[in-house]
């Protein structure tokens, strides 16, 4: 048994990953501690304006036995950035043209880093006003709305809800579809090279030992290495992919550097859902040894994004530029079938996304077990690892059942990383500096109602693009144009590419709405 920075004790190796006082929002309602007033201050000021000698700092009590050290941190927020959905980059450029894609691809970039920046900077705030040294996505929308504004503390038990399911909806159905991705990644190579056909679910299925093995890693600290290994395949594998990009490069000139308007949701919908990423974002701040460099203009937060927004335009803008209008909806349906080097790339995004799924698993056992530890005051290592355990296998068997699962998760993610990435932290900035803090003419509130505006928007275009995607999936018995109707509708090969038309009758849809 440990003891947080509040006093409350904790009993498993899982409390070094979730905030040390957690418990206390474990059933929805907001504990009178929260409510503390205090006395007004110029929100305009960075919070370290508070740490004057005397004023009780949050950071300093937040104990932790595991703390992720800076590179830590921004190796799992690279990971949790930059997956499989940057293979569609020079589709959505195909969709943007290659001046619009890059104006646009740093337009997206900027939108989610702010709206995950406003997250902590809330959650910094909040810090301070309820004494509380540390809390999870839930929980700063609680906390915010509780302590906000008259009008919004009806919304309070409300609003920990949304995010709460909206969170374990999204990522647990992501883990779902990451064993599909990787089960028949293994499952095309191995029917290229030995001419045995099995089903995709016996591929699917044999992942359940390894992935339970990852599940049990007990904390951040220890995962770090594996995101360190995921992003090695990753860069391995588009490392190659770039070799064919710039291989025969053609003019700049000879590519459209706008497209219709038109075309632009599908650009969007493949940006937004591909680089969002806030799921993982106060987990991984509440784990670290130093919070405060999270944030600042060279914080771990701005190095990250902009290192992924880079990555994305790079990508995005060769791929384009190599095969124009030929462009497929992964650059990898483009590389030569017959070549090792291009056959390889599959199994590297394969490998990238198998240790992936144990930072996206984070996030659902963050929901379950915050949720449930009250409930085993006797045999809490015990049940942890029983919690872990069935998350897991829940994943896998739900993956097994219905390998053509993505179109549904598509649509889900496409609804809850609109509302949680876009709108909620807007809706959080402005509840919790309501009083003190909106600016001059409230310049803040008018900001957050563009950006509402904006999650509303992605909203629609994500949820009509994967409306049709399960349109097209029921109606088409499972096939698929390559290029599709939809921005982010394609099959298991146009992620990792075919191997060969012999075994390419695999039809598993698999865009990812998160972080891929």
């Amino acid at each position: 048994m440990q003891n947080g920075g509040d006093g409350i004790p904790q009993a498993t190796e899982m409390d070094v990953f979730l905030p040390s006082d957690g418990s206390n929002f474990k059933d929805g309602m907001t504990n009178n501690k929260y409510k503390v007033t205090v006395a007004p201050k110029d929100p305009e000021n960075d919070y370290l304006n508070h740490l004057n000698g005397k004023d009780w700092d949050p950071f300093r009590e937040r104990k932790l036995d595991h703390p992720t050290s800076n590179c830590d941190t921004l190796t799992h927020l690279l990971k949790a950035a930059l997956g499989t959905g940057i293979l569609a980059m020079p589709f959505a450029f195909k969709n943007a043209g290659l001046s619009v894609g890059v104006i646009a691809t740093v337009l997206v970039a900027v939108i989610c880093t702010h709206c995950s920046y406003i997250l902590v900077k809330c959650a910094h705030e909040l810090y301070y006003r309820t004494r509380t040294t540390a809390m999870t996505f839930a929980d700063v929308g609680e906390v915010a709305f509780a302590n906000g504004p008259p009008w919004g503390r009806k919304y309070t038990r409300f609003a920990r809800i949304v995010i709460l399911v909206s969170l374990f909806l999204t990522y647990f159905g992501t883990c779902s579809v990451y064993t599909v991705i990787v089960g028949s990644s293994f499952q095309q190579v191995i029917q290229y090279y030995a001419r045995v056909e099995i089903d995709v679910r016996c591929y699917i299925a044999a992942l359940l030992l390894p992935l339970i093995l990852l599940g049990w890693v007990p904390n951040l600290k220890y995962l770090a290495p594996i995101s360190m290994l995921a992003n090695l395949f990753m860069a391995i594998g588009l490392l190659i992919t770039i070799y064919y990009l710039v291989t025969d490069m053609p003019d700049v000139s000879e590519r459209a550097h706008y497209a219709p308007i038109m075309n632009l949701p599908q650009f969007f919908s493949i940006v937004i859902f591909a680089m969002e990423a806030i799921g993982v974002v106060m987990p991984l701040e509440n784990n670290m040894k130093t919070p405060r460099k999270f944030l600042g203009l060279c914080g771990v937060l701005n190095q990250g994004m902009a290192g992924v927004a880079l990555v994305y335009i790079l990508i995005g803008f060769l791929g384009y530029l190599r095969y124009g209008d030929e462009t497929e909806a992964s650059i990898t349906l483009n590389l030569p079938n017959d070549q090792i080097a291009a056959q390889s790339v599959k199994i590297l995004i394969a490998l990238a996304v198998f240790c992936t799924y144990g930072l996206q698993y984070y996030v659902c056992l963050e929901i379950a077990w915050n949720g449930l530890k009250h409930r085993y005051p006797k045999n809490p290592l015990l049940m942890e690892y029983v919690i872990r355990t069935a998350l897991v296998t829940a994943s896998v068997a739900l993956a097994v059942a219905v390998p053509t699962i993505g179109p549904f998760i598509a649509l889900i993610g496409a609804l809850c990383f609109s509302i949680l990435g876009l709108v909620v932290p807007a809706l959080i900035e402005i509840v919790t500096f309501w009083e003190h803090g909106l600016g001059p003419g409230r310049w803040r509130l008018w900001k957050n109602f563009l950006m509402i505006a904006f999650g509303f928007m992605a909203l629609s275009f994500g949820s009509y693009t994967s409306i049709l995607a399960i349109i097209e999936e029921y109606t088409k018995d499972g096939s698929k144009a390559v290029n599709g109707t939809t921005a982010l509708n394609f099959n298991i090969s146009d992620i990792i590419g075919n191997t060969t038309d012999e075994f390419s009758d695999v039809s598993l849809t698999t865009y990812l709405p998160t972080e891929t």
